[in-house]
C-alpha cells in the first residue's frame, strides 16, 4: 500500500508513467500521467481518474485546461485544437454543452449555447465574410426566430427550419426595400408582398423602427458581447451533474467524443476514461455521430453487421424476428432511459433493413427520427380504424399503430411488396420503412408501422384531400376546414390537366399499383392528393408584422380580387418546365417518393425540372413536384340572361400517393356504406370485391385528371 502523502513515480507495463501521488494503487490528489503515445494529464486525480483541475496536452497538439470530473472534460474550461479552434466555456461528459464561445480554424465565431456538442439555443454566428446570425439553433443549425444580416446589408427576420428560411418573415433589402411573405424550406412559398425602397407605409415605418430596436436588444443581451464575464458566472451551477439522456450510456461516454486508437490505459479501474483529440471529434454537428451510439444498442442498428446477402424466404414471417429488452437502468447492450422497463421488437429487420437502403435511407437517421430526444408529435384525430397517428419530429415520418389483425395483413403482404417496390421505382404505395412492437411488463403491447410522410415537400401544402372515389360520406363540414384538414371526394371542387406524358406516366403507375392492391385482396385504400397553389387570390395568407410571424391566417374565402389599392403584390408567373439538369436541383430521395426524373411532351419527350419564378428548381417524379392546371367551374347568378360556361384556372403543383393499404377484403361488412353510392347492391360481395374496387377507384381519378382531347 503505498502512502498517499507522498510522491511517487511508476512505470506500467504498457510504457504509461505517473508521477504524483496515490491511495492504494490509484492515482489521487496531484500527479502527472504520461501515455506512451505522448499524451499528458497534469492536474488533480481522485482515486484514479482524472478529478478537479488539470491540463491534457494530446500528441497532435489539442490541448484542453480546465475541470475534470470522473475522467471526463467537465465543468469549465479551455479546448485547443490542432487545427487552430479554441473553444472556452462549459462542458459536460466530454462535449460542450452549456454556454460557450468558439473560434474556428476559418475565423468564424460562435457564441451562445451548446448541447450534446452541437449549437443548440440563443447563440449568435459571425461568419468571417462578415455575415452574421442572431437568434435560435437546434442540432447545430438555425431553427426557429432568428436574424440573419448579409455582408451586402441585406436582412432577413423570421422563422428557420434547419438553416434554412422557413415560415413567414420578412426579408430587407440593402437599398431600403421589404418582401413580407412565407418560405418553405428555404424556397418563397405562396403569395407574399413587396414594397419598393421609399414606399411611404406606416406599417413600414414601425417594422425599421422595431428592427433596430430588436438588434440593439438582441446584441445587449447577446453572450457575445462579453463573454469573459458571462461564461465564469454560470460555470458552477452548470458544472452540476445533469440526469443523462436516453442516448447516453451510464458508465461511457459517446462515441463521437472519442478519436480512434487513444484509449487511456491505466489498470482495470479506469478503462472508461477516454480522450477527446482534435477538433473534429468535437465541434461536428451532424446526426450521423450522434446516432453511432444508437446503433450499437437499438435493434434497428444490431443487423446493420450482418454480411451481405439476398433477402431469403425465411427473413419473412412473424418469426423472423428480434427481440430487446431495455431496463431503465440499461445494460450491456442498451441505454439507460427515464421511462418505464420495455421489450422491443423488430419484425423481419432483414427485409426493412434491405428496404431502406432501396429508399436510400440511414439506418441511423431512422432511429434517430423516430427515437431522438424530441419524441413524436401525436396528430390531431385518429383514422376511423381507431389508430393513432404521429409524426415524427423532422416530419419524415408517419407512425401509425396498428391492430394485430393490421399486422398480419402487412407480414403477409411484405414478400410481394418488397418485390414489387423493388421492380417499380416509381410506385406511388406508401414507403413502409419498419414494423416494431413494443411490449411493457405489465403487459401492454403497442404495434406500430412507420411509413414515408408524402407532405414533406419542397413547397407548402395548402390544400390536402383524401380520395377512394365514393360520395357515401365523403364530404367535410364547412365550419371545420383550415389549411390541414384533409378534405375528401365531394369537397374536391377541380379538375387537373397536366403534360400528356406525365398524365400517362401517372395512370401507368397507378395501373400497376391498383393491380398489386388487387392480388393482395386490398381495398378501401385511398389516394392522398397535396395541393400547393401558386398565389391563388382565393388561399392567400394575410400576412401580419414580424411580431406576429407566427400568425398567419388562410381563409380561403375572406378574400377574392386580393390586395387592397396602393399596394403593390407579386403576382405569380406561372410554372415552367425545364430540361432537368442534376446540379441545379436537390437529387436527394424524400421520404415518400425515389423514382426516376419524369419526362414531359411539351419539352421535347426530356426529363425535366419545374422552374417557379422567385421561387426555385425542383426535380419533377411521380408523385412529387407535378404541375398542373386546376381547373374550377364558376357558379353563375340564375338571372343571368345567357348562360355561359366559366372557369376560374390556377397553377398548381401536385403531391400524391397511396395510402391505407391494410384493409383486407374480408372486412367488406364495415365498409358496406361507402359504397352505397355505386348503385351496386350493398350486400353482393361483387359489389366490393377487389378488382370492382380498383376499376371505380381509376375510373374516378380518370375524372379528376382528365385526358386532354
Amino acid at each position: 500500500m503505498e502512502d498517499s502523502g507522498s510522491i511517487t513515480e511508476k512505470v506500467f507495463s504498457n510504457g504509461d508513467a505517473y508521477v504524483g501521488t496515490f491511495q492504494g494503487m490509484f492515482p489521487h490528489g496531484k500527479g502527472k500521467y504520461t501515455w506512451s503515445d505522448g499524451s499528458v494529464y497534469d492536474g488533480c486525480w481522485e482515486e484514479g481518474k482524472m478529478t478537479g483541475e488539470g491540463r491534457l496536452v494530446w500528441p497532435s497538439g489539442a490541448s484542453y485546461e480546465g475541470e475534470f470530473s470522473g475522467g471526463y472534460l467537465h465543468g469549465f474550461g479551455v479546448f485547443s485544437g490542432s487545427d487552430g479552434s479554441i473553444y472556452r466555456g462549459v462542458w459536460r461528459m466530454n462535449t460542450q454543452h452549456g454556454i460557450g464561445r468558439k473560434q474556428y480554424q476559418n475565423s468564424d465565431v460562435y457564441d451562445g449555447c451548446w448541447k450534446e456538442g452541437v449549437r443548440e439555443g440563443s447563440g449568435r454566428y459571425a461568419w468571417s465574410n462578415g455575415n452574421m446570425y442572431i437568434g435560435n439553433w437546434k442540432d447545430g443549425k438555425m431553427f426557429g426566430r432568428g436574424v440573419m444580416k448579409w455582408f451586402d446589408g441585406d436582412l432577413f427576420d423570421g422563422c428557420w427550419l434547419n438553416g434554412l428560411k422557413h415560415g413567414s418573415g420578412c426579408y430587407r433589402f440593402a437599398d431600403g426595400s421589404y418582401y413580407f411573405g412565407v418560405w418553405t424550406k428555404g424556397l418563397k412559398d405562396g403569395h407574399g408582398m413587396f414594397y419598393p425602397a421609399g414606399s411611404k407605409h406606416r406599417f413600414l415605418r414601425k417594422c425599421s423602427d422595431r428592427y433596430d430596436e430588436k438588434r440593439k436588444r438582441r446584441l445587449s443581451h447577446n453572450p457575445s458581447t462579453n463573454s469573459e464575464s458571462v461564461i465564469p458566472k454560470v460555470k458552477r451551477s452548470i458544472s452540476e451533474r445533469i440526469s443523462y439522456s436516453l442516448l447516453r450510456g451510464s458508465g461511457s461516454i459517446s462515441q463521437r467524443t472519442t478519436s480512434q486508437g487513444e484509449d487511456i490505459a491505466l489498470g482495470d479501474s479506469s478503462r472508461d476514461m477516454m480522450t477527446c483529440d482534435s477538433s473534429s471529434a468535437l465541434s461536428q454537428s451532424s446526426l450521423d455521430d450522434k446516432t453511432e451510439f444508437l446503433e450499437t444498442g437499438y435493434s434497428v442498428g444490431k443487423i446493420t453487421p450482418v454480411p451481405i446477402r439476398e433477402v431469403r424466404q425465411s427473413d419473412f414471417g412473424d418469426q423472423a424476428r428480434i427481440k430487446m429488452y431495455f431496463p431503465r437502468k440499461g445494460s450491456q447492450f442498451t441505454p439507460s432511459h427515464h421511462s418505464v422497463d420495455f421489450y422491443w421488437k423488430d419484425y423481419c429487420p432483414m427485409v426493412f433493413r434491405y428496404l431502406r437502403e432501396l429508399f436510400k435511407l440511414d439506418a441511423a437517421d431512422y432511429m434517430m427520427s423516430i427515437c431522438g430526444d424530441d419524441g413524436l408529435r401525436e396528430l390531431s384525430s385518429p383514422g376511423k380504424s381507431g389508430s393513432l397517428f404521429y409524426l415524427s419530429r423532422d416530419d419524415r415520418f408517419v407512425i401509425k399503430t396498428l391492430k394485430k389483425s393490421e399486422l398480419k395483413a402487412l407480414l403477409k403482404m411484405l414478400p410481394d411488396y418488397y418485390k414489387h417496390v423493388k421492380e417499380h421505382d416509381n410506385t406511388l404505395i406508401t414507403k413502409v420503412f419498419g414494423v416494431h412492437r413494443i411490449s411493457l411488463k405489465r403487459g401492454k403491447k403497442v404495434r406500430f408501422v412507420v411509413m414515408g410522410n408524402m407532405f414533406c415537400t419542397e413547397l407548402r401544402i395548402h390544400r390536402r384531400y383524401d380520395l377512394k372515389g365514393s360520395s357515401q360520406g365523403r364530404s367535410t363540414k364547412k365550419d371545420r376546414i383550415d389549411e390541414t384538414t384533409t378534405l375528401k371526394d365531394l369537397d374536391l371542387t377541380y379538375e387537373f390537366h397536366m403534360d400528356k406524358l406525365l398524365r400517362e406516366a401517372l395512370f401507368k403507375q397507378l395501373s400497376l399499383d391498383c393491380r398489386f392492391l388487387e392480388s393482395q385482396n386490398i381495398i378501401d385504400y385511398s389516394l392522398l392528393l397535396g395541393l400547393h397553389f401558386r398565389a391563388p387570390e382565393n388561399l392567400i395568407s394575410l400576412l401580419e408584422p414580424p411580431d406576429s410571424l407566427h400568425k398567419v391566417e388562410t381563409n380561403p374565402d375572406r378574400v377574392k380580387g386580393g390586395i387592397s389599392q396602393g399596394e403593390l403584390s407579386i403576382p405569380p408567373k406561372g410554372l415552367i418546365l425545364v430540361t432537368h439538369e442534376p446540379s441545379s436541383v436537390s437529387v436527394t430521395p424524400g421520404p415518400h417518393i425515389r423514382g426516376s426524373t419524369l419526362r414531359a411532351m411539351s419539352v421535347g419527350d426530356q426529363e425535366v425540372d419545374l422552374l417557379l419564378p422567385g421561387t426555385g428548381r425542383l426535380r419533377v417524379q411521380l408523385g412529387v413536384n407535378m404541375p398542373a392546371q386546376a381547373n374550377q367551374k364558376v357558379m353563375q347568378d340564375e338571372s343571368a340572361s345567357v348562360q355561359v360556361e366559366l372557369f376560374e384556372v390556377y397553377d398548381v403543383v401536385l403531391y400524391l400517393g397511396i395510402i391505407d393499404i391494410l384493409q383486407e377484403y374480408n372486412m367488406k361488412k364495415k365498409l358496406e356504406h361507402t359504397y352505397k353510392s355505386w348503385q351496386f347492391d350493398p350486400m353482393s360481395i361483387s359489389a366490393i370485391e377487389p378488382k370492382i374496387y380498383s376499376k371505380r377507384f381509376l375510373s374516378f381519378l380518370e375524372k379528376v385528371f382528365p385526358a386532354e382531347p
